[in-house]
């Protein structure tokens, strides 16, 4: 692989760490370390507690 498309798929890999493209693929890989044999959300389910959690306790957001 070139240096460039080793540069771009860096720069891709972390727009996506940024933007929440992997959050999911995240919660998923530690549920089932953690807490194997109990329910795993869908994905649907997942974005909708994580929206209205982010909703109900703002923190430090810049919007």
């Amino acid at each position: 692989m070139s240096g460039l498309a080793r540069g771009l798929a860096t720069v891709r890999r972390y727009v996506g760490d940024v933007m929440g493209d992997n959050h999911y693929q995240r919660y998923v890989a530690h549920h089932r370390r953690h807490h194997p044999g109990t329910p795993l959300m869908s994905e649907r389910e997942y974005w909708r507690m994580r929206h209205a959690e982010a909703d109900a306790n703002p923190g430090a957001r810049c919007c």
